[in-house]
């Protein structure tokens, strides 16, 4: 579980990246995720230089497999990241998308 603070003290790092324009630097696919990742497999994980060149990895979403390729543009967004705890609490993270 975690913890409905841990969540809010992110808050103020996920707000400097999103929106943020990038390209992939290498990327790879999941097909053994861990427990609660498992009804997301298959998924891309990438490595992505921002604009400032900073280096920042995330999953990929809202993709074609033609976008599975190093160069390839990407944004930064906001999404759920987990399911919603005992408490109802959903985990928003960033996640990168094909531009």
């Amino acid at each position: 579980m975690i913890s409905p603070i841990k969540i809010w003290r992110r808050q103020k790092e996920i707000r400097k990246i999103l929106g943020k324009k990038g390209k992939i630097l290498v990327w790879t696919k999941i097909f053994t995720p861990g427990a609660d990742f498992k009804k997301y497999a298959p998924y891309p994980v990438i490595l992505v230089e921002l604009e400032n060149k900073e280096k920042i990895y995330g999953q990929l979403v809202d993709y074609d497999e033609k976008d599975l390729k190093t160069g390839k543009k990407v944004i930064s967004i906001l999404r759920k990241v987990r399911s919603s705890t005992e408490e109802g609490v959903i985990a928003y993270g960033v996640k990168f998308k094909p531009l």
